[in-house]
């Protein structure tokens, strides 16, 4: 019997990048801002939100789906050095679960859309969470 996970995404990501040749391989701090377009059932969940970011960093990890990358890689070869390693050793797209996380900083939320720093995905990518950053913690590579 396999095991299965099901994950309901709670949003999209909009971004200025519609091809993935016009998408940066990691977010840029110095790059466009990015919108969350948060599904309206979802609204109460950001109670509290801005309160807690201005209470650390000001930042909140954005945990999105890269949904065109290939999920059938365990082994890659990172195109700026050529060095080969497993995806689990390796920051790539190309994995099993093609789950990224960001850390951005919350510049501001206006009904469901929170604009936030640069972030390295398609528009229209599927938004899976939102955390606000730990306190002290640095950010997730």
């Amino acid at each position: 019997m396999a095991d299965e996970i099901r994950l309901t995404p709670i949003g999209r990501i909009r971004t200025p990048y519609q091809t993935l040749a016009e998408c940066p391989k990691w977010p840029n701090p110095e790059g466009p801002p990015a919108r969350i377009e948060l599904q309206e059932q979802y609204l109460p969940g950001l109670m509290g939100l801005t309160e807690r970011a201005g209470q650390t960093t000001g930042e909140i990890d954005v945990l999105y789906w890269f949904d065109r990358a290939p999920r059938d890689l365990l082994i890659s070869t990172r195109p700026h050095d050529g060095i080969t390693r497993g995806v689990f050793a390796m920051r790539s797209p190309h994995r099993p679960n093609p789950i990224a996380v960001s850390r951005v900083p919350l510049f501001s939320i206006d009904g469901n859309v929170l604009t936030v720093g640069a972030l390295d995905c398609l528009d229209g990518t599927l938004l899976l969470d939102i955390k606000p950053a730990p306190r002290d913690e640095p950010q997730p590579h």
